[in-house]
């Protein structure tokens, strides 16, 4: 087992690492930008090293700033948390270089599954069911052709994005057209890279995702899914496990197919596959696999009990996964809302500045994973997300009654939050019923 481990990130997911380092008897690193000085990350590690200006240009996504706060330090490895490096093969390649385990999947895993044309491929060979779509678009005219046989919409995406960026529907083809060339300008900008494809556009569908952990002895099992259909411009707001959609028979087929694609990628580590289940509710396809700790990953740790930090560490050090499929039991219903320092009202805008007030709620089944406390001003450089609030209930009634009753006890004032979007959907009639999926948002209007 690692002595130490250099946590290269920031805010919640950072405390959330080190919290599961502290449990395995590991010493932890953390690192900050001088944006980041007052950051409660920096107060609980072992040890703490500035490694550049605020923009992370200069700081998280320096790699070399971070490789030698690792090797000044004595870390013996570097987990990533999600975003920033998480997904940087460079990184992941260099940490290898250095004799650094970097906690999470080789370059050569996260630029197979990373890009995404190449894992449809694998996927495809697997017998994973994925949605008609194309390999990289080098000719505009062609590609017209090819959608042709497809039928619109279509959606474009960027092969190396995420988060919503590069992606655009078309619905006919002077839309196609417009759109090709300024998606390809915004996965430049986003991922450095410009390359997109397209794939069948499914209307309304809802977004449901495996847990997966893949050692390095062969042996691979999923956790179940996460329901992530509650987004706002393809980003998530709320997540729950299991998805309302599923019964046992989908969930195997499904769970199935994520851990056979896994296998055929030759993947080790935590990772995530994400389908999208079609409105019959019975048809899946495989949409992308994010080769990293998800935001979401708490609902899957409430209804599993398996602290998927900790396999991740394990699984780097080498060691064999401690349950078989067999040893998977989901039980309860959890949800997961993150609470971002944005205004619902004036399309969920950022809205940084200084917390004067800060009560987190608490009780049986809460949980809230955050890094912010009262006179912590909010840098304007990173990420909105200011705590992620989750809850477990026996039933999802029970755990939908319990996140209004802690979202109405959670107080965060001096900025604007989306605690009021969230006890506005906790209280909508076709939320309460499971009647969702990603066009919600735009149905309800909320």
């Amino acid at each position: 087992m690692f002595k130490k481990i250099l946590i290269a990130n920031r805010g919640e997911i950072a405390l959330r690492i080190i919290r599961a380092c502290k449990e395995l008897g590991i010493k932890t690193v953390t690192v900050h930008s001088q944006g980041d000085k007052l950051s409660l990350h920096r107060r609980y590690s072992d040890e703490d090293i500035c490694i550049g200006p605020a923009p992370s240009a200069e700081s998280y996504l320096n790699i070399a700033r971070i490789i030698s706060a690792a090797e000044i330090t004595g870390a013996d490895a570097i987990h990533p948390g999600y975003g920033f490096l998480a997904e940087n093969a460079q990184f992941s390649e260099i940490c290898a270089q250095h004799d650094i385990v970097f906690i999470g999947p080789t370059s050569q895993m996260i630029n197979a599954m990373g890009d995404k044309v190449t894992a449809i491929k694998t996927m495809r060979s697997a017998g994973v069911p994925v949605t008609p779509g194309s390999d990289i678009i080098t000719d505009v005219d062609k590609t017209v052709k090819q959608v042709k046989t497809i039928g619109y919409p279509v959606i474009l995406k960027a092969t190396a994005g995420g988060g919503g960026k590069g992606m655009r529907v078309c619905r006919n083809e002077k839309q196609l057209r417009e759109n090709i060339p300024l998606a390809q300008r915004e996965a430049k900008t986003g991922f450095n890279n410009p390359d997109i494809y397209f794939e069948k556009y499914i209307e309304r569908p809802r977004h449901v995702e495996i847990q997966i952990l893949s050692d390095m002895h062969g042996n691979c099992i999923h956790l179940g899914e996460r329901d992530c259909s509650i987004q706002r411009r393809h980003q998530k707001l709320i997540e729950e496990a299991p998805s309302p959609a599923l019964n046992e028979e989908l969930r195997k087929r499904m769970g199935e197919a994520a851990v056979a694609g896994v296998r055929a990628s030759g993947y080790v580590g935590a990772g995530t596959v994400e389908f999208l289940l079609d409105e019959n509710g019975k048809d899946f396809y495989f949409m992308e696999m994010n080769t990293r700790i998800q935001v979401e990953h708490p609902v899957t740790e409430e209804i599993t009990a398996i602290n998927l930090i900790k396999e991740m560490i394990r699984i780097a050090a080498g060691e064999k996964l401690q349950y078989t499929q067999k040893d998977i039991w989901l039980t309860g219903h959890a949800i997961e809302c993150r609470i971002n320092a944005e205004d619902p009202d004036n399309g969920f805008s950022p809205c940084p500045g200084t917390i004067t007030s800060l009560h987190f709620p608490g009780g049986l089944g809460v949980r809230v994973d955050s890094h912010i406390y009262a006179g912590y001003a909010i840098p304007p450089y990173y990420d909105s997300l200011l705590a992620k609030l989750i809850v477990w209930g026996v039933n999802r009634e029970e755990a939908i009654l319990r996140m209004h009753r802690a979202l109405e006890e959670l107080t965060i004032e001096g900025v604007k939050t989306t605690t009021s979007f969230h006890i506005k959907v906790m209280q909508n009639k076709k939320f309460i019923k499971g009647d969702i999926n990603t066009g919600f948002l735009e149905d309800e209007k909320l």
